[in-house]
């Protein structure tokens, strides 16, 4: 199965790729090469988002996305928290190209290139990550249902536990991807 890269130029969106640096979770790096992959339908549908974002004028910035099988296992075992993390037993979403996480940055006026204020940083494993968690601000609380209508909108579902990650509806009928279908590995 081949999957699209998703790159500033061709999409049109900001990439940081959390896992490709020490600013995650673990404290260090994932992967050992950036790289941001969807499977084809997730794609279309990123591209649905992208354009319904820039109607709004907001732009969409990923933190993830394909996520091989390898680095499902990596994180799996740092942190075994599977109101989090999905068990790499079972795969993940993002190990089958069908799941990214995003937020929404402020694409003109004076924020312009800022994220909007969503309560918690990405990868925050707290309840306050939690769509409809009323402990954060109404500003963060309603940030985050614009990010969730434009992406439900687009065709995606979403994780309740995070406000952050979206994926396709039934994703797991797509196979778990390790890092050798990319050209170039990540891992």
């Amino acid at each position: 199965m081949s999957l699209i890269e998703i790159t500033p130029e061709s999409h049109g969106v900001e990439l940081s790729l959390e896992y490709a640096t020490a600013n995650n979770f673990t404290g260090k790096p994932i992967y050992a090469r950036a790289g941001c992959y969807l499977h084809a339908e997730a794609e279309g549908l990123l591209c649905a988002a992208i354009e319904l974002a820039a109607a709004w004028s907001f732009k969409i910035k990923i933190f993830d996305a394909f996520r091989p099988s390898e680095a499902q296992w990596v994180l799996w075992n740092h942190t075994p928290d599977p109101d989090f993390l999905a068990d790499p037993r079972r795969g993940s979403p993002h190990s089958r190209g069908a799941a990214v996480d995003l937020t929404l940055l402020y694409q003109t006026g004076p924020k312009a290139g800022q994220e909007l204020e969503m309560g918690t940083p990405f990868d925050a494993f707290t309840p306050r990550s939690h769509h409809g968690n009323m402990e954060v601000s109404i500003e963060a609380q309603r940030n985050r249902a614009l990010l969730m209508g434009l992406m439900t909108t687009a065709g995606w579902d979403f994780y309740r536990n995070e406000w952050w990650h979206y994926q396709l509806f039934d994703a797991r009928r797509l196979p778990a991807l390790s890092d050798s279908v990319l050209n170039q590995g990540m891992m």
